[in-house]
């Protein structure tokens, strides 16, 4: 029996039995340098574990640098795609003296019949080996894991409906009745919703009429989810719209409804402690307290395995809530319809985790008058500060006036960076692209980019200068395809997420696509025709997996561990995470080349 470490995947979805199989298995044979160990068009006759020495992938149908496409070292496994292909598309040769356990055809294939999840392992692409790594990692984390992938329609109520003729008396009886919290409401152009709360305001504090129709008062903006959503979705869209329910559609037809209790007790119950001191928070002092917790709960999570995307969007809807709650405490309620505070970079695209640098802006209405504007937005970065935000480097903050300004002095600002073109002017364009209202009046950050939109997406020049920065930072793989291992770590920000979540954010003006998430970019630019769905969801997953690794050094970094946050030993990965790693930026490589065509940066 050949004593051989198989405790990382894809050896690790076997059973200890089947762990022993392999191990009984395994011959170790020696390959010269050059030697072609399996070749195109060949019967795969064994799955291959490198031990010792380098073997090259070459694609024989191209020629040059295009030939070799993959690269594997010690810990790395080929093979098995050429046994269930039943014959190898590719030449797999020895770049050094190496030395490959060989795992017998028969017997790999006996596994797979015994043990799915093994097989499955082989037959997936990125973004399903990537869903299977987090799944690995959701050991001991298995009802978190779950709940990542309930359905709204698994945790939805059965809607009560009232007629349009319905009174208030009525509505007060059905809900006795039939011991529920909210009623949906039929009215003239489409259904409503009415609470408790509701009616209790309307008989008592407003003293309406028992017998009043009850569709007066009941709410007809409804926030609604389809039955095939994620769940977290809609706990994530509660939290950011501050509300406790969301409506079920299908068809247009309301199937149910999400209570806000119901989406928590599927989650842990760190989630529901933090939403809910955020929510009761009635000063800055408690809502200090509150932001705290934050990184507690993003711990938690990630280790009950729950997905980097249900993280982001979480996260994205409590900072909201945060930065919402500081600007209601800090700012006149008579400013609040006359101005917008936007959030931009990664909070605007709802992306970031950890708390991330201040980038924020404020629109005004035209002729505001408010004398101690100024003052007043000092006082709220420095409040963002107290309770975790940082103040950015670059200054792009509501405390600088650069960044505060009427509708009319906004439009200005694009229309110079638009012309000037420099490296600075680029950036604040793509700062605003990214903008999310966050308080005030939405309409006018709608406007506004409105008028961006307008101003650059048709400019062929403009848009070649602004995808220019996607080749600043090199891609992290050496000459041969493989990972790049300095001791100091690779940039995982500079060489995986820039180039994605930049070029995403370039095609994304230039086809007029107004939301700010990469990943709902990516989804509108496959609906558009401008990406196929398996390129873009292996994008997707690639930037998942970047952010994934970059927070796990981000909390090693919080928990005492030096090094920069941004830097991944490709050495402490898993051959697993290797694998996805060189995999992931391949895609980035390949990514990279479409935008030097589309934008012919090549030129450059």
């Amino acid at each position: 029996m050949v004593d051989v470490d198989l405790s990382q995947p894809p050896f690790s979805l076997l059973d200890e039995d089947g762990r022993k199989r392999v191990s009984g298995s395994l011959d170790l044979v020696y390959f010269d340098l050059g030697e072609i160990i399996l070749d195109a068009g060949q019967p795969g006759e064994s799955v291959f574990l490198i031990h010792k020495g380098e073997v090259a992938e070459l694609d024989v149908s191209r020629s040059g640098e295009l030939e070799r496409i993959g690269h594997y070292t010690a810990g790395d496994l080929f093979g098995a795609i050429s046994i269930l292909r039943g014959q190898s598309r590719y030449r797999f040769r020895a770049e050094q003296e190496s030395l490959c356990y060989l795992l017998p055809k028969s017997e790999f294939l006996a596994l797979c019949d015994d043990y799915p999840a093994f097989a499955e392992c082989f037959r997936r692409n990125l973004a399903h080996k990537t869903r299977l790594l987090a799944a690995q990692r959701a050991s001991g984390g298995s009802l978190m894991a779950g709940a990542m992938l309930a359905r709204s329609r698994e945790c939805m109520r059965r809607p009560h409906h009232l007629t349009k003729a319905a009174t208030i008396t009525e509505a007060v009886a059905t809900l006795d009745a039939r011991r529920v919290d909210s009623l949906l409401v039929d009215g003239e152009n489409g259904v409503g919703m009415v609470t408790k709360t509701d009616l209790l305001n309307a008989l008592v504090l407003e003293k309406w009429p028992q017998d009043a129709p009850v569709r007066s008062i009941a709410n007809f903006s409804l926030i609604t989810v389809r039955p095939d959503q994620y769940l977290f979705e809609a706990l994530v869209a509660m939290t950011r719209h501050r509300v406790e329910r969301v409506v079920v559609m299908e068809d247009d037809v309301p199937v149910g409804v999400v209570e806000l209790t119901d989406a928590l007790s599927h989650f842990s119950s760190r989630s529901h402690v933090v939403s809910l001191q955020v929510e009761q928070a009635d000063d800055l002092a408690s809502l200090s307290a509150a932001s705290r917790l934050m990184p507690d709960l993003v711990r938690g999570l990630m280790a009950q395995g729950a997905k980097p995307r249900f993280v982001m969007g979480l996260l994205s809807a409590l900072n909201g809530r945060i930065i919402g709650k500081t600007w209601d405490f800090l700012v006149d309620e008579r400013y609040h319809g006359a101005t917008c505070l936007m959030v931009m970079g990664s909070e605007g695209r709802g992306e970031q985790i950890l708390k991330t640098d201040q980038d924020n802006g404020l629109i005004l209405e035209e002729n505001l008058a408010w004398p101690e504007r100024e003052a007043c937005m000092r006082a709220f970065s420095d409040a963002l500060l107290e309770l975790g935000y940082p103040p950015c480097p670059g200054d792009i903050m509501v405390s600088n006036p650069q960044w505060v300004g009427g509708e009319t002095q906004w439009r200005e600002r694009i229309d110079t960076w638009a012309r000037r073109c420099d490296a600075d002017s680029l950036m604040n364009l793509a700062i605003l692209l990214d903008a999310r209202a966050m308080a005030g009046n939405p309409a006018l950050l709608a406007r506004l980019r409105e008028s961006l939109f307008e101003r650059c997406a048709g400019d062929e020049i403009l848009l070649s200068h602004f995808a220019r920065p996607v080749l600043r930072f090199s891609t992290p793989l050496t000459l041969f395809g493989s990972l790049k291992k300095p001791q100091h770590g690779i940039d995982i920000k500079k060489g995986g997420i820039f180039p994605v979540v930049h070029g995403v954010r370039v095609m994304a003006l230039e086809r007029n696509i107004t939301v700010t998430s990469t990943l709902e970019r990516l989804d509108a630019l496959v609906a558009d025709g401008r990406l196929e769905a398996r390129f873009a969801e292996d994008l997707g997953e690639a930037l998942s997996l970047f952010t994934e690794l970059r927070l796990k050094q981000q909390l090693e970094r919080l928990d005492g561990k030096e090094g920069e946050p941004d830097r991944v030993v490709v050495q402490e990965l898993s051959s697993l995470e290797r694998d996805l790693l060189r995999e992931a930026l391949h895609i980035v490589k390949d990514f990279k080349q479409r935008l030097s065509h589309r934008y012919h940066l090549e030129y450059g």
